[in-house]
């Protein structure tokens, strides 16, 4: 949006405890207030009241960015995504549906910032397999479900019956658990400075809409379409190759391939090289067009 330039800037770890305070600045909105931002922004295209959504809602991203502190990515580089996701979620948002912005615009900076962790992870080895990714949206309902919500390790009953629910290997479950331990916990200050408050007084209701779900379903379909996208630069072994020893679940052995296609282990290697570096060279394409596409969008 025109006026995001305003918005405070977040200069890398160091800085948060700043960014935090300035964001802090910006007031809270009452229901009946935020609705009638919102319906200016729609009807009239007001950009004061937009810049007043997304500066009341920097605390909800800030909150949302800290729970994937764990993945060792640059955390001005998270809120900026959430940031962007949030802006998104103002352009689209009805008042007239009946919710709040923030539970509306929670899928969006999600979605925005998980788009980041797995384009950041390693592109398309975002395929690295599907129960990883499986995992990364997953385990913490999972964990929920059957009250797992202690930090640490899961004890081997609870590993066992996620496993079995998500359908992955116990192995899998352990190391993403132990990834994603890392997340900030709720009861964590919200600055450094004896400032009180913690992160969990920012929370929203979580519950489920059918916007809420639609938001989501397109992010699922937008990460989905980059890779397949992508995929249309490989020829049919290529294809072949690239597919079974890196989307695959269970990978096949370069001699399976070598055998199936009548060449050596190292050529079969040299391929699959090949065709990851022609496929990650497209999505980074395809992405860097999303993202012009978005930006464009969000100040438009």
């Amino acid at each position: 949006m025109a006026r995001a330039a305003t918005l405070p800037v977040l200069n890398g770890e160091s800085g948060l405890s700043h960014y935090l305070a300035e964001i802090r600045k910006f007031p809270m909105l009452e229901p009946q207030e935020e609705y009638m931002l919102a319906k200016r922004w729609r009807e009239h295209d007001d950009r004061d009241a937009a810049h007043k959504l997304v500066t009341s809602h920097l605390r909800l991203v800030a909150k949302i960015a800290m729970g994937y502190r764990g993945y060792g990515l640059p955390i001005s580089e998270v809120v900026s995504e959430g940031n962007v996701g949030l802006m998104q979620a103002v352009k689209r948002f009805e008042p007239e549906k009946g919710f709040r912005l923030a539970t509306y615009a929670m899928w969006w900076i999600k979605a925005s910032i998980q788009e980041y962790i797995l384009r950041s992870w390693s592109l398309v080895k975002m395929g690295t397999t599907a129960n990883q990714k499986k995992l990364f949206f997953n385990l913490r309902k999972a964990k929920s479900k059957i009250s797992a919500l202690e930090e640490g390790d899961m004890n081997d009953d609870q590993v066992k019956l996620i496993a079995k629910r998500l359908g992955v290997t116990e192995r899998d479950v352990i190391d993403m658990n132990r990834r994603l331990g890392g997340d900030a916990s709720l009861n964590a200050p919200i600055r450094d400075d004896g400032e009180p408050g913690e992160w969990q007084d920012w929370l929203v209701d979580n519950s489920p809409n059918q916007e809420a779900i639609m938001a989501e379903n397109e992010e699922f379909d937008h990460r989905r379409s980059a890779l397949n996208g992508a995929m249309g630069v490989l020829n049919s072994r290529e294809r072949r190759i690239f597919e079974a020893r890196r989307l695959a679940e269970e990978p096949m052995t370069l001699e399976d391939l070598a055998a199936e296609f009548g060449v050596s282990r190292e050529r079969v290697r040299q391929i699959e090289v090949r065709a990851f570096e022609k496929v990650q060279s497209a999505v980074k394409s395809s992405i860097a067009r999303q993202e012009a596409q978005t930006h464009a969008d969000a100040a438009a």
